[in-house]
C-alpha cells in the first residue's frame, strides 16, 4: 500500500483554481484528502471543485481574494465548517505586476506583497492557531520561487514577496515544532500562465499546447516541466511520510526534485581590533570577495548538438 495517504485529512489550497493550484488540490484530493479551493473567480473556483469531485474526490470552494485576516479566517473556518478540522494549508495564491525598479509603483509593489506575504501570513496564522488547538499536528505548504532565491530582473515585488516567504517557513517550523506542525516552503517551475510571459520558456510552452513534449534539456537540465510535475510533491509533504521533514525549501519541476541551501556564510576574514575602509578595499578582492555569488534565474539553454562524426576518406 501507499505511504501516501491522506484519509479523513482536510486541506486549504489557495488560489486554486487553476494553474498550480489546481494541480495541487488535485494531488491532495486523490491521495484522500477533502479540500477546500480558493479561487477570486467564482465560476473558476466552480470548475475546479467539478474537476476534483468529478475525479472521485472531495472539495468545497471559497471565492475570496487572499491577503486579509478576514479572507484567512474565512477559509479555515469554511474547512472546519464543511469537514469539521484543518491539517493541510497550502499557500499559493499570487498576482504579477512586474516593471524594473524605477517604473514600479506604490500599488504595483503591495498587490504583490499584499497577495503573496501578507496572504501567506495570515492563512498560516490563522490555520496554526486553528491546528494548535485541535491537536494532533498539522502541515504548512508555502509556496516560493526561484525569483525568490535568486532574484529576477522586473520581479521588485515578486521576488522580494517570495524571498520574505522562504525566511517564514524557516521561522515557523521552529515556532510550531512543538505542536507537531511542519513547515516548507516549495520552489516550483512549471509552464503556467506566469512563466508563459517568459519569452525563454514561450516558444516551448506554445510548442506543449499543440501537443509536442517539452526536450530533455528543459524536464531535467531546468527542472522545468508541466503543473502535474510538481503535484506530487505536496500530498508527500503533508503525508506521514514527510512527518520529520520541516523548515526546507524544496524545489520540484518536470523530472527533477532539489534541496535549495539556505543562505549562509561562505568566506571570512579577520582584522585584530576590527575593519577599516582602507583596509576592507585592500583585501576585498584577494579574500572574501575573490569568487562573488551570482544572481538571476539562468535562461534555459539547449544543450549543445554533437558534432557529427568525420567521414571516412573515400578510396581514389
Amino acid at each position: 500500500m501507499s505511504s501516501i495517504d491522506l484519509t479523513g485529512k482536510v486541506a486549504v489550497v489557495t488560489g486554486s483554481g487553476r494553474g498550480l493550484g489546481l494541480a495541487y488540490a488535485r494531488a491532495l484530493a486523490a491521495a484522500g484528502a477533502s479540500v477546500v479551493v480558493n479561487d477570486v473567480d467564482e465560476a473558476v473556483a466552480e470548475h475546479a471543485v467539478e474537476a476534483i469531485t468529478g475525479a472521485g474526490g472531495t472539495a468545497v470552494a471559497e471565492v475570496v481574494a487572499v491577503g486579509t485576516a478576514e479572507a484567512a479566517e474565512r477559509l479555515v473556518g469554511r474547512a472546519v465548517a464543511e469537514f469539521g478540522r484543518l491539517d493541510v494549508l497550502v499557500t499559493n495564491a499570487g498576482i504579477l505586476r512586474d516593471k524594473v525598479l524605477w517604473k514600479m509603483t506604490d500599488d504595483d509593489f503591495d498587490a504583490v506583497l499584499t497577495t503573496h506575504l501578507k496572504g501567506t501570513f495570515t492563512c498560516a496564522r490563522a490555520a496554526a492557531v486553528r491546528m494548535r488547538e485541535q491537536g494532533g499536528g498539522g502541515t504548512l505548504i508555502l509556496v516560493g520561487s526561484p525569483a525568490g532565491q535568486r532574484g529576477n530582473f522586473g520581479q521588485t515585488n515578486y521576488s522580494a514577496a517570495k524571498a520574505g516567504i522562504a525566511a517564514m517557513a524557516r521561522t515557523w517550523s521552529m515556532e510550531l515544532a512543538r505542536a507537531g506542525i511542519t513547515v516548507n516552503a516549495i520552489v516550483p517551475v512549471a509552464a503556467t500562465a506566469m512563466t508563459e510571459t517568459i519569452p525563454a520558456f514561450a516558444p516551448y510552452i506554445e510548442a506543449m499546447k499543440q501537443g509536442e513534449p517539452l526536450p530533455d534539456f528543459l524536464r531535467r537540465g531546468e527542472g522545468f516541466g508541466t503543473p502535474e510535475d510538481c503535484a506530487a510533491l505536496v500530498p508527500f509533504l503533508a503525508s506521514e511520510a514527510a512527518r520529520g521533514v520541516t523548515g526546507q525549501a524544496i524545489g520540484i519541476g518536470g523530472d527533477k526534485v532539489t534541496l535549495w541551501s539556505h543562505p549562509q556564510e561562505i568566506r571570512a576574514a579577520y582584522a585584530d581590533g576590527g575593519w577599516t575602509s582602507e583596509a576592507l578595499a585592500d583585501v576585498w578582492h584577494t579574500s572574501v570577495g575573490a569568487e562573488p555569488q551570482t544572481v538571476g534565474i539562468p535562461a534555459p539553454a539547449p544543450a549543445p548538438a554533437a558534432s557529427p562524426a568525420p567521414k571516412a576518406a573515400e578510396a581514389s
